[in-house]
């Protein structure tokens, strides 16, 4: 697994974060997980619940994602963004109508090695996150993170850093540790 900020040099506040890992299940599979942004709750260290409205007209789906730092409980109100069967699942957070991130992930078919060389049944997933907080609105998200969270946006970078390793890290166990239909428990990656 890997983790990594935005391009560029140091800069006074990151705005992005990479982190990917290698799952032995193909990538249809593996989107189909993350769209059912459900089970969000069951890999994701913060995220504890999360309630899906459906939407109408294909407008795309929006969802409320409940949140859990320490004693500190909040909400978040969620859009789906971007819907790329089987290549990109995204979603735009805010709260109080404050953009704060874009949180989303990548799929790539990769090989048996996990180095995208031929061979079926393996997805290169890479998780991001894109800080949205910007200028007066942005500071004000900021104070309410702290308030609500009681994370400072140096804090919440570390606290995404940590949490986009343990979200993948329990993706992978969950996708690789449940039956294919007709087919038993894949082996465990080494």
């Amino acid at each position: 697994m890997t983790t990594t900020g935005g391009p560029g040099g140091p800069s006074p506040r990151t705005r992005e974060l990479h982190a990917s890992v290698v799952i032995h299940a193909p990538p249809e599979r593996v989107y189909a997980a993350l769209r059912d942004v459900r089970r969000m709750a069951r890999w994701s260290p913060e995220c504890v619940g999360v309630l899906v409205f459906r939407g109408r007209g294909g407008t795309r789906p929006s969802f409320v994602g409940f949140n859990r730092n320490g004693p500190r409980l909040w909400f978040t109100f969620c859009r789906v963004t971007t819907a790329v069967a089987p290549t990109e699942f995204a979603f735009r957070v805010s709260i109080a109508g404050l953009p704060l991130a874009t949180w989303g992930f990548r799929l790539a078919p990769a090989g048996p090695d996990g180095l995208g060389t031929e061979g079926p049944g393996s997805t290169c997933v890479t998780q991001y996150w894109q800080d949205l907080r910007r200028g007066a609105r942005g500071r004000v998200a900021d104070l309410l993170g702290a308030a609500v969270a009681g994370t400072s946006p140096a804090a919440r970078v570390r606290t995404n850093r940590s949490g986009m390793d343990t979200t993948l890290r329990r993706l992978k166990r969950s996708l690789e540790a449940a039956p294919e239909e007709g087919g038993a428990p894949r082996p465990p990656a080494r």
